[in-house]
């Protein structure tokens, strides 16, 4: 008879797992990325592309390059062996422009669908917008603006209003299609790219709002932007440019782009580096015309798209900054139930101090509660800059910059404490206003107090709550809680309150 130990780990290997992989069949690249589950906090695991080329003759030869059509089904068989061994559960295939226009597309699809074993959505046009958009959705908090997803093959545009989603368009303008109508002549390239957006109706809705750029080659803009203007974070997901910024920056990348002269251009693959001219030319010509306020750069497009459509309407309109927040709580806390008690505590805190808050700004006070015990586990010594470095730089979205520089910051402060010699890096404080750092510090040393009385124990902290005398602040326990107010406690009570501007005090039975 078989061990106990034996009947569970066969069990374990019949579970099925939810894992989920999409294989993306770009006109550039071919992709494979694993999620770690179908939710609205998306994880990748594993994430693997190839540069193949397949549209760089369609426009010209009706054709996909047969050398690019052999690696790109080599790349196949090695993601359909990945997915064997690392045992997913579901894997979705998609192709886009190149495969669609080509007419040995079909052809190649049949192909690739016996590599792959499972069909290959070749998609539309305005399908591919919408999943585009639908990863917006999926990655941005409330996105208000115009989708912009440009691929090797093409260009699709569409209106995003929160989760209200227009009918899209897509134009042949991705950077292979714009080099091979062009013969690689910017300026036949300039004449393709005027004369299709200068009068583009879906542009002109554009005026003043956002315009989210999706696509690996407007990344590696993103990319050389950071690199030049030293900002503090490499997170390409949710990096904003103004845009009279950004049109300046895609003149003059598209210029030196051209002439070879593109300082940083080492950071870009480079199957990639011809296609920086015309991209940027792409987005010069979108700000002309549409005229959006701010550019903003998502990593979140057609793949994490088409996993948001398969969630219930329910699971959708989750917050995805909140989403991965509960996550890592339940991942990293010592009592993940102790987060719900701090937001209800700082509820009452705010409440009774007389804190004024907006919407957003109670959101990432709740997103900090749910972060708040993500550090413990490293040494006390680092548990500020550790946990600073995993917010600013973790791996979701529905989050701003700002908004990630500020969780950190306040998450920062509860570990790391309030004297100015721990103060958070200048780098990461110079992202948020001077209101928000304070705001982050007011947040951090409310942590401080809860956790220096609960030890991150659940259904303690209600045994606490405040009352005003004054122009004090009190924080009072219960006859079951009596003990549990120290000295310690009532030093950083008083420092709390001292950020509020108020003396603080506690009262006890």
């Amino acid at each position: 008879m078989a061990p106990a130990f034996v009947h569970d780990q066969r069990r374990a290997a019949r579970k099925p797992s939810k894992s989920i992989a999409v294989i993306d069949i770009g006109s550039n690249s071919v992709r494979l990325v694993v999620y770690e589950d179908k939710t609205r906090n998306l994880a990748p695991v594993f994430n693997e592309k190839t540069l193949c080329g397949l549209g760089r003759e369609v426009q010209s030869t009706g054709l996909l390059a047969a050398d690019a059509v052999e690696k790109a089904l080599a790349s196949l068989k090695r993601f359909k062996a990945l997915c064997k061994i690392m045992k997913v559960g579901e894997v979705h295939a998609i192709a886009t422009a190149a495969c669609r226009d080509a007419t040995n597309g079909p052809d190649f699809i049949a192909r690739a669908e016996r590599i792959c074993g499972c069909s290959i959505e070749i998609l539309s046009g305005a399908r591919e917008a919408k999943l585009s958009a639908l990863g917006v959705a999926s990655g941005v908090y409330k996105p208000n603006g115009i989708v912009g997803d440009l691929g090797g093959g093409s260009l699709e545009l569409i209106d995003v209003r929160g989760h209200r989603i227009s009918r899209g368009v897509t134009l042949p303008l991705g950077g292979l299609a714009l080099q091979d109508a062009s013969q690689k002549s910017l300026k036949k390239a300039d004449k393709i790219v005027s004369t299709a957006l200068t009068a583009l109706p879906a542009l002109k809705a554009g005026r003043g709002r956002t315009f989210y750029a999706v696509g690996g080659t407007w990344r590696a803009l993103a990319r050389i932007h950071i690199i030049q203007s030293g900002y503090p974070l490499r997170v390409m997901h949710g990096y904003s440019i103004p845009a009279a910024d950004a049109l300046d920056f895609a003149q003059r990348l598209r210029r030196l782009a051209a002439s070879n002269t593109l300082a940083d251009i080492e950071t870009v693959a480079d199957a990639r580096r011809p296609l920086l001219a015309y991209a940027a030319l792409v987005l010069e010509y979108i700000i002309r015309v549409a005229k959006p306020k701010t550019i903003v750069f998502s990593t979140y497009g057609v793949r994490e798209g088409l996993l948001y459509e398969m969630l219930p309407e329910k699971e959708q309109h989750k917050d995805g900054l909140i989403a991965t927040a509960q996550t890592l709580n339940a991942l990293r806390s010592r009592s993940p139930r102790h987060a719900d008690d701090l937001i209800v505590w700082t509820d009452k805190l705010f409440r009774v101090a007389g804190l004024r808050e907006t919407d957003d700004e109670k959101r990432l006070r709740h997103a900090a509660c749910w972060l708040s015990d993500a550090g413990w586990r490293a040494h006390p010594d680092y548990r500020g800059e550790q946990t600073l470095n995993l917010i600013t730089n973790g791996n979701f979205g529905a989050v701003t910059h700002e908004g990630r520089a500020f969780l950190a910051l306040a998450i920062y402060y509860r570990y790391a404490g309030l004297n100015t010699e721990n103060e958070a890096p200048e780098v990461v404080r110079a992202l948020v206003p001077p209101a928000m750092v304070d705001r982050a510090r007011l947040i951090g040393a409310a942590f401080r107090v809860a956790f220096m009385i609960s030890a991150a124990q659940r259904s303690v902290l209600s045994h606490t709550h405040f009352r005003n005398q004054g122009r004090k602040l009190i924080l009072v326990f219960d006859k079951r809680a009596a003990d549990l107010a120290a000295d310690r406690v009532t030093s950083r009570f008083k420092q709390l309150g001292r950020l509020m501007g108020r003396s603080g005090a506690i009262l006890k039975p």
